[in-house]
């Protein structure tokens, strides 16, 4: 199989200076250099783990002879979907976020599991779903915007209404352009559903400095304003560079009930 990436491991990163340490596991608190002082930066560490649970989350994110991770099945009704009482976890986001890109970041330690990447936005014409041994289930949707399905709305609504173990919805949002309109449309339903979810920033290593801290602060205010499920603290990720992926992996993990003594609301 292929070799995953260097920095995919947390022992490689541990290697590294302190400083790219730091803004590789934690990218939020990396941008804190850059605000006035006096900034409110509470929601920057919510979710803190130590290296303990970094550890563990990895693990799970580790096939092995006796921890399998496999994609299971695709299916565009709920009629097709598999049966999983597992914890479950989906990503959701507009086409060409970068979300079949993240999934393969997350799984990079598992170069076997087969993640499908297009450079055409809106492949991901289906949910995918990926069980991670005997911990929890990974789903992959289809991309929101242009090019999504025809039948996206009611594939979607109806996952989000009927998949009663689904713990944490993850909406993707693009670093560069930060939250569109078709964004908005997405938070609207997982607020009328109820459903948990977090926001997550992707592409940061294709935005500036000063365009990713202005989209970082603009949708912290509009989670803590207009918001009641989305998890205060915004994550940050770079699939290419692998910043903050150890700390999703991590989120996904406690979550999912498998990092108990990890503290988030």
């Amino acid at each position: 199989g292929r070799s995953p990436p260097v920095l995919a491991a947390l022992s490689q990163v541990l290697r590294l200076e302190r400083s790219r340490r730091v803004g590789i596991v934690f990218p939020l608190q990396k941008l804190e250099r850059y605000l006035l002082p006096g900034t409110d930066t509470t929601q920057f560490r919510l979710f803190q783990p130590d290296l303990a649970a970094l550890q563990r989350a990895e693990a799970l994110f580790k096939s092995s002879r006796d921890h399998a991770i496999d994609y299971v099945s695709s299916a565009v009704r709920m009629d097709h979907a598999p049966v999983l009482a597992l914890p479950e976890v989906c990503f959701i986001g507009r086409s060409n976020v970068g979300k079949s890109s993240l999934i393969r970041a997350l799984f990079s330690l598992s170069p076997e599991v087969e993640v499908r990447v297009s450079k055409t936005p809106g492949h991901t014409k289906k949910m995918n779903f990926f069980k991670v041994g005997k911990y929890f289930t990974l789903v992959d949707m289809p991309g929101y915007g242009y090019r999504a399905p025809q039948d996206f709305v009611e594939m979607v609504e109806a996952y989000l209404k009927e998949r009663h173990n689904l713990k944490r919805t993850f909406l993707l949002v693009d670093g560069v352009t930060g939250l569109q309109k078709t964004d908005h449309i997405a938070v609207e339903m997982l607020e009328e559903f109820g459903i948990p979810y977090v926001m997550v920033l992707t592409k940061i290593d294709r935005a500036s400095k000063g365009i990713l801290l202005k989209n970082v602060l603009e949708i912290q205010d509009f989670v803590k304003e207009k918001s009641q499920g989305c998890f205060p603290q915004l994550f940050l990720v770079s699939s290419l560079e692998f910043s903050g992926v150890h700390l999703l992996r991590c989120f996904v993990a406690h979550v999912t009930g498998n990092l108990p003594t990890v503290e988030a609301s």
